[in-house]
């Protein structure tokens, strides 16, 4: 290791080896007397080393201050500028330095400003995002994954193989193996929904890391799955219309032409076909009914109000339990509920067990409808959603498809579950709030 010696020693040393060289003759000949060639010597190199001093204390100083700038800069503090007063090369160094130090700052505080738009971004997503580091160490959570993961407080820390043992196996098998794309996941053996699993691995600060992206996927599988049956509904219903017409007009003149023939067989006929086309015409606005719903018109429902005049088409037992408001499109949630009781009475319940129960919370509405009918089967169940799916010999398997489409629409859910009891329970979730309106 090489010495270190103080600043500017180097200087000094040569100004007093060059004054002593100088002054070498005048010894070494004895050109002046000795007394007086050493008090000359002595002088000239005090003056001199002093002259040297006043010449590079500014400089020292200057150099001690870029090296503390440096520092603060290894340190992330660019905040310090540096002073000059005279125009030469160190003014111009100075300026530089404060130059760099302005662009620092400023790419500093546009680099914070960056992660706290992204943390903001990561945290509000709806998909769970989970950053492990090559021990299998979470490095980074968002507000979904804890929620996911039943935790509290944040997940940063924690061991992924311990994570995964308090979760269904279905993703505890999916980022295990890494395998990416749809998988399903269960509830008890009974509640099916599909997910999606993607991953990334990339290099951050010399190690490896692995992104898990976790996105439920049975609601858009559903949204999708809708928007075909809707889109067949519509086709259907065009063609439909198109022949309803001009078979109504013809049926109408076949009447007026057979009016003189007296034969009475031709009116039956001709009744029966018109009653044909009247219930083909019900059927085709009932599907209309449901590839078009309006956007729900979201206000505050008086519940005392709505559920009397609900219970004077459908009798029921009612339970309410808190005092938030009910929000929702009243139009749309009343088919929806008429649509849920009369399943429950066309499922061989007695009356007096059919009941209606509003749990009002802050930010939802819980409805359920529960009664003590035959219940579904397994299969049924998992189709009873699906449009044109209907157990009932003169069903058109629309009721709880529109059930599940305004209840979707209201940006809720709808879930059927057989009671232990016995029966059906049919729950729908709807968020309680407002759409907020600008001033």
């Amino acid at each position: 290791m090489k010495p270190q010696w103080p600043p500017f020693t180097i200087v000094y040393l040569t100004v007093t080896i060059a004054i002593t060289a100088g002054f070498a003759p005048l010894f070494w000949l004895h050109l002046w007397p000795w007394h007086q060639s050493l008090g000359l010597y002595g002088i000239t190199l005090v003056t001199c080393l002093l002259l040297t001093h006043k010449g590079l204390t500014p400089l020292a100083a200057a150099i001690e201050s870029l090296k503390i700038g440096l520092l603060n800069f290894k340190d992330g503090d660019f905040a310090n500028q540096l002073v000059y007063r005279r125009n030469d090369a160190l003014s111009e160094l100075s300026q530089l330095y404060n130059e760099s130090a302005e662009q620092l700052r400023h790419e500093k505080r546009w680099l914070h400003q960056r992660e706290l738009m992204l943390d903001k971004v990561l945290q509000s997503s709806p998909e769970i995002l989970l950053l492990t580091n090559d021990n299998d160490v979470v490095v980074f959570s968002n507000y979904a994954a804890r929620k996911f993961f039943h935790s509290r407080s944040r997940l940063e820390g924690c061991a992924l193989p311990n994570l995964l043992k308090h979760i269904p196996f279905g993703v505890t098998e999916a980022m295990r193996t890494g395998r990416e794309g749809l998988f399903t996941i269960s509830y008890d053996g009974k509640e099916v929904e599909t997910w999606h699993l993607a991953t990334g691995r990339f290099l951050l600060n010399n190690q490896h890391h692995t992104l898990y992206i976790l996105k439920p996927m049975t609601r858009e599988l559903s949204r999708q799955e809708v928007a075909v049956w809707k889109k067949v509904i519509r086709i259907i219903s065009h063609e439909l219309n198109n022949s309803i017409g001009p078979i109504s007009s013809m049926l109408h003149s076949g009447k007026l032409l057979s009016e003189n023939l007296g034969e009475p067989r031709l009116s039956r006929v001709f009744a029966t076909i018109s009653d044909r086309i009247e219930h083909l015409t019900e059927f085709v606005q009932g599907y209309g009914k449901f590839a078009k719903l309006p956007e729900p018109k979201l206000q505050r429902i008086d519940l005392v109000a709505f559920i009397s005049q609900l219970q004077q088409q459908w009798p029921f037992n009612y339970v309410q339990n808190g005092d938030s408001s009910l929000i929702a499109d009243p139009t749309q949630l009343e088919q929806l509920l008429i649509n849920l009781l009369k399943n429950a009475h066309e499922s061989d319940s007695p009356d007096a067990e059919i009941t209606l129960a509003i749990t009002l919370r802050k930010k939802e509405a819980i409805i359920e409808v529960t009664d003590k009918g035959q219940g579904m089967s397994e299969q049924v169940l998992s189709q009873a959603l699906i449009p044109f799916y209907s157990t009932k010999s003169n069903g058109s398997g629309l009721g709880l498809a529109l059930c599940r489409e305004i209840a979707e629409a209201h940006h809720g859910q709808i879930a059927l579950q057989n009671r232990s009891e016995g029966g059906l329970r049919v729950r729908v979730i709807l968020p309680s709030a407002l759409p907020a309106h600008p001033d």
